[in-house]
């Protein structure tokens, strides 16, 4: 039987399921396309992130050897890993438009040794066949979700920290 049609119910009901598990657990995000600039969703959905007590490993290849939000930014998912090999990052959130998640999702898949449990496309960024790697390969799955809302949503009813 193959995996529901993204528009379908059922396809929503696996994302919901993954929203919860993933910030249930979630500790540590790895946020590919991480911009400097504050006015940009990324800076601002990743710095409430942060406030709320999650560790941050920006990634970003224009912006590597630099920080943002107070961290070392690093040009991949691969040398992130490297360079803290003590670290599980159990999360990938792509903020990278759609056409260009097929690099993250692998690059997540890929990690899953590492520790990365969920790839997560933030609110607009669709790719279900992406999607439907990442999720044959073990891992949860989220697309067209904002963090910070599904953050606040969960909070609010107690089911996250």
């Amino acid at each position: 039987m193959s995996e529901p049609d993204r528009h379908d119910r059922s396809w929503q009901e696996l994302i919901d399921t993954d929203v919860e598990a993933s910030l249930a657990d979630m500790r540590t995000i790895a946020v590919i396309g991480l911009s400097p600039k504050p006015e940009r969703d990324s800076h601002r959905v990743t710095d409430y992130m942060q406030r709320h007590g999650y560790r941050i490993i920006p990634v970003n290849p224009a912006a590597a050897g630099t920080e943002i939000l107070g961290e070392q930014v690093y040009a991949t998912l691969a040398e992130a890993h490297k360079a803290l090999p003590d670290l599980e990052i159990d999360t990938v959130n792509v903020f990278r438009r759609s056409v260009d998640t097929g690099r993250p999702i692998t690059d997540a898949i890929a990690a899953k040794t590492a520790g990365v449990r969920t790839v997560w496309l933030q609110l607009g960024i669709v790719n279900p066949d992406g999607l439907r790697r990442a999720r044959e390969a073990g891992l949860r799955a989220v697309e067209d979700r904002c963090l910070m809302v599904e953050h606040r949503r969960l909070v609010s009813t107690d089911r996250v920290r």
